[in-house]
């Protein structure tokens, strides 16, 4: 049927229709992004590795921004050169979830900025499907977000339990958003939040948008280079972020 059928006003209002119908997919960082921990994940695993193998620690240089728990802790143990099979892994991770909650308790860590304003807004919003999308250990990812009970927020998450890298977990977190959260999701339709290089490259690969805030330990400047398609400061402009997210 042509549009010319329809007068102006009616088509503004179907399109209207048309939109309030279409989700947007939210995958959110949890470090950097949504709060910033102290360091206490990287120092509640060198607990661990103190009380389940005695090691002794010293300066070692392992990256740990925007990567997945599985890939630190692997690479913790072959610089310790501690055999890496699943009953030792579980051990450490056990050890691991008891010191995290003692760790962020020593009061270092905190909510960025306008977190939980962003999240209220978006929590209001009835086409925002929101998640969190981390290298964290799901127990982990679990642990801080109850301590500072932002877990209400998300109704889903994909974690780094299983890979090494980000962008093998996005393309799982992809599949599994089709599979479990939204069959009729498009690229197009899902935006990463995150304050890393890795989180824009692993939206990237698997087609999505990104909004990219200068929070964690990557610059302004540093990021920008990397064509986020929103960059911010802070999450404090919860209206400029919404209204790019639904426009």
């Amino acid at each position: 049927m042509s549009n010319q059928l329809f007068p102006a006003c009616t088509l503004l209002l179907l399109n209207s229709i048309a939109n309030e119908n279409v989700k947007k997919v939210l995958l959110f960082d949890i470090d950097g992004t949504l709060l910033s921990s102290g360091g206490a994940g990287q120092i509640a695993m060198e607990r661990a590795l103190v009380k389940a193998f005695s090691v002794e620690l010293a300066e070692y240089k392992i990256e740990t921004a925007g990567r997945t728990d599985r890939g630190i802790v692997s690479d913790l143990f072959t610089h310790h050169e501690i055999a890496l099979d699943e009953s030792i892994w579980a051990y450490f991770q056990s050890m691991y979830f008891e010191e995290l909650p003692v760790v962020l308790g020593s009061g270092r860590a905190r909510v960025l900025p306008g977190v939980h304003e962003l999240l209220e807004g978006l929590a209001q919003h009835d086409r925002a499907l929101m998640g969190v999308m981390t290298g964290n250990f799901e127990r982990g990812a679990d642990i801080k977000l109850s301590h500072f009970g932002l877990e209400k927020y998300f109704s889903f998450g994909f974690y780094g339990d299983d890979h090494h890298h980000r962008d093998d977990m996005a393309r799982m977190a992809w599949q599994l958003t089709r599979e479990r959260v939204w069959e009729e999701a498009t690229p197009g339709d899902v935006w990463v939040i995150g304050d890393t290089p890795a989180d824009i490259q692993c939206a990237r690969a698997i087609g999505a948008k990104v909004i990219a805030v200068a929070t964690g330990m990557y610059s302004h400047d540093l990021l920008s280079g990397c064509n986020p398609d929103l960059l911010l400061n802070t999450l404090e402009n919860s209206q400029l972020i919404i209204e790019t997210i639904f426009a």
